[in-house]
């Protein structure tokens, strides 16, 4: 419930449950996908917009729903053109979310919980520990908000869940959020294939998202050995390499698609060529290409970025045993928007 007399927010509500309650309304279900184009495509802030809707119908949503937009506090644009948006939320809380910039479009990578509880030693979001699950409709209006204020220059074709919160661990309302986005009779139109879900490895819920999305998926590994895992990343003492990538054998995915390994490169501690051999072996059995990340640092962590020559050495040593290889160079450095910065330690004040 949002304060707003206690009125739910219609972008909280699944398209079955919007049809279930406009029934216990005395409306027609049909008048869901009428009621819902309003929402994502014409992008209208109020019911007594929706013209089409008789003006008791309008009446009675008004009285029952609101349609938000969560609150834009502050904007920071980095030098290569990021912009990473502070959100306040309903209760208070606050959520980053970052807009990059290609060539030819633009992905935005949003958030799907206020600060994480997976405890990633590299990660910045980690430190505030974890508060809550966005709502479905605090994780669409991310997107839905920010297509609206865009120019149309360039399209925002691109939806990844890697801000702040891991996506597995609110899977429902991640599910119900990725509905929308790719719907294309009533939601945002987004391919399937520009959706990518980043996990820390949940094992148990793979299986699941295998069968309820067709989007992308991200697994971020950062390691080639448990003893180092561990210490990166403490889901691993509950599900080791092994039965990570097990599961990632059996993922059910479209043909032709590939499971992005990530991998972010620290110095001295996943870096090694040792690392780079281990990393082909393991992946051998998997439909894989590979994202490596050089370690972003930050303020908050003590580890540091390899040295150009080592990042340069393990891509090779990837790419020279068939693997599709991408070294990221992630964008918004410099406004603290990069992989593993994002932060719940904010000042909204300009």
């Amino acid at each position: 419930m949002h304060p707003e007399n206690n009125r739910p927010d219609i972008k909280d509500l699944s398209f079955e449950q919007l049809i279930v309650w406009l029934k216990s309304h005395g409306l027609e279900s049909y008048r869901a996908i009428q009621i819902l184009k309003w929402v994502y495509i014409r992008q209208v802030d109020a019911f007594s917009e929706m013209t089409d809707l008789r003006k008791e119908v309008r009446q009675m949503l008004t009285d029952n729903l609101v349609i938000n937009r969560l609150e834009n506090v502050k904007v920071k644009e980095s030098k290569d053109g990021t912009k990473k948006i502070l959100f306040r939320l309903y209760d208070g809380n606050f959520v980053e979310s970052v807009l990059i910039p290609e060539k030819k479009h633009y992905t935005i990578c949003i958030s799907s919980q206020v600060g994480c509880a997976q405890g990633c030693k590299f990660c910045l979001t980690a430190k505030g520990g974890f508060i809550r699950n966005l709502t479905p409709g605090e994780i669409i209006a991310q997107v839905r908000d920010i297509k609206n204020d865009l120019n149309q220059s360039k399209k925002l074709t691109n939806i990844v869940l890697m801000g702040m919160g891991e996506p597995l661990a609110n899977y429902q309302n991640v599910i119900n959020a990725i509905k929308i986005f790719s719907n294309t009779d009533y939601g945002l139109n987004f391919s399937n294939r520009r959706i990518t879900i980043s996990t820390a490895g949940l094992v148990p819920k793979l299986a699941d998202l295998g069968r309820d999305t067709d989007a992308s998926l991200a697994v971020s590994l950062n390691a080639t050995e448990n003893s180092t895992r561990d210490m990166l990343m403490p889901v691993n003492r509950k599900y080791p390499i092994e039965t990570l990538l097990k599961a990632c054998i059996t993922y059910r995915m479209a043909s032709k698609r590939k499971i992005t390994i990530e991998y972010i490169l620290i110095k001295d501690v996943n870096d090694s060529e040792k690392d780079a051999m281990r990393l082909v072996k393991l992946l051998r059995p998997i439909r894989a290409k590979i994202n490596l990340i050089p370690f972003n640092e930050h303020a908050g962590s003590d580890f540091l970025c390899p040295d150009e020559n080592i990042i340069d050495r393990f891509y090779n040593i990837l790419v020279s045993n068939g693997y599709i290889t991408i070294t990221r160079r992630s964008k918004g450095r410099d406004i603290s928007a990069a992989c593993g910065q994002l932060s719940l330690k904010f000042h909204p004040n300009p």
